[in-house]
């Protein structure tokens, strides 16, 4: 049978109690063979269950557990899916991934394309390296929602855009999950000339027949680095064409409202910002379900700030602060801040928008901004207390911008701290006047 390596045990967990060490390896479940982590989780749902494992001497031990349903028992594995994660099967011809700067680590070279991954991690997944065993799969374990990275229902504008002969199945296979129950969360990641205008109809039509088991659809706009050497040729969003997807947008919103009492279709905050476009009320957001997407932060954002800023009483706060973000958000950022600057004598707030050399000067997001970039161009800045930077700005796991930079590395090179905002308004203001 397949082993998989128990790399940690938590602390207080049932695996400590029985003596479980780090190192040794878990055999089966219920005398099943585990082949990833969906036949583990599936196995170990239950309140009883018979676990095998292999000392560091070789000898196999049975461990009968009693436990609540679905409880974690406290192992944790070397392969997070106790499986190689499956590698993607698509050139993209708008793949992030393939515009990134030389030299950079392998964790960015490496492209995934794996549904066990959408589930547990909200990964996008095309499933073009898919057949219906693995839909199957899915089914069989409820695997729900899905998030499934369409981009165009139109069979040959989809093979093309994925450079993939086996792309076009996207709605049999839809169908077919959501037949069977599974919701499906879908994005299109929109390319001017390409899977715009009729194209995107046709998709948008074609995805909301799903509703209700097709929950929602995401709708972002194409990230274009300064190093595309040798790739398709892709155009950049302007303020033209992004008005025109935005009215095209909310235009099949009122209709699906209609029709189906939600909007189904959201897209990405970016657009209004490069269209100079009022955003959206928070109201048509709904239950905010693409927020991940950067689909309605701003107007989540602005109300959290607004419901904290009535509530603080005007007082002295003799302090300056600074905060590091990507251009596409300084307009707004400015605008709280000057309201905080009013509300507060005596605080000054510097908003920075940090040019993104790293990946080039189209990329304005403040998620992909870098350390090095935040050091070069902040070094001679007047910082203040303390310099604040979103959440999205580091990886999840570790204080590390996606240059390996570090948060300690910062710090030092502008002999400042850095304070992390949580990505809602309450915490930015907290994060400002504490």
């Amino acid at each position: 049978m397949k082993k998989h390596l128990i790399k940690e045990v938590k602390q207080g967990s049932i695996a400590e109690e029985l003596d479980i060490k780090p190192g040794w390896y878990l055999i089966s479940v219920n005398d099943t063979e585990i082949k990833d982590v969906l036949d583990y989780k599936y196995q170990m749902f239950d309140e009883y269950v018979v676990i095998t494992i292999e000392d560091n001497n070789g000898e196999e031990w049975d461990y009968e557990i009693e436990k609540d349903e679905n409880e974690d028992i406290g192992l944790v594995f070397e392969q997070e899916l106790m499986d190689n994660a499956r590698s993607c099967a698509n050139k993209c011809i708008f793949c992030f991934m393939d515009q990134l700067p030389p030299n950079v680590r392998d964790t960015l070279v490496f492209k995934d394309d794996d549904f066990r991954l959408s589930f547990m991690t909200g990964n996008y997944v095309t499933l073009t390296n898919s057949g219906y065993r693995d839909l199957d799969r899915i089914i069989e374990y409820h695997l729900s929602p899905i998030n499934i990275s369409v981009h165009a229902t139109n069979p040959a504008i989809r093979c093309m855009m994925l450079n993939n002969k086996n792309a076009g199945k996207i709605l049999d296979y839809i169908k077919y999950l959501t037949d069977n129950g599974i919701y499906v969360n879908a994005q299109i990641v929109l390319c001017p000339g390409i899977n715009d205008g009729k194209i995107l109809d046709q998709t948008i039509e074609d995805l909301s027949s799903f509703y209700p088991y097709l929950q929602c659809i995401a709708i972002v706009p194409v990230g274009i680095s300064s190093h595309r050497e040798g790739l398709y040729k892709l155009k950049s969003f302007d303020k033209i064409t992004a008005s025109k997807a935005i009215d095209q947008v909310e235009s099949w919103q009122k209709k699906l409202k209609k029709k189906y009492g939600s909007n189904i279709v959201f897209i990405a905050d970016e657009v209004y910002i490069l269209a100079k476009r009022e955003f959206p009320s928070y109201e048509s957001y709904e239950d905010f379900p693409q927020l991940e997407d950067g689909i309605g932060m701003v107007a989540k954002m602005r109300r959290e700030f607004d419901k904290k800023y009535l509530r603080l009483k005007e007082r002295e706060i003799n302090k300056t602060v600074s905060i590091a973000t990507g251009k596409a958000a300084y307009d707004f950022l400015k605008i709280l801040t000057t309201k905080l600057e009013k509300k507060f004598k005596g605080l000054k707030v510097h908003v920075y928008a940090i040019e993104n050399n790293f990946f080039g000067p189209k990329i304005t997001v403040s998620g992909l901004i870098t350390g090095r970039d935040i050091i070069d161009q902040l070094k001679d800045k007047e910082i203040g207390k303390y310099l604040l930077i979103n959440y999205s700005t580091i990886k999840s796991d570790s204080p590390t911008f996606l240059d390996d930079t570090t948060i300690e590395d910062v710090e030092k090179a502008l002999n400042t701290k850095i304070k992390v905002v949580d990505g809602t308004g309450e915490d930015f203001i907290d994060k400002i006047i504490k």
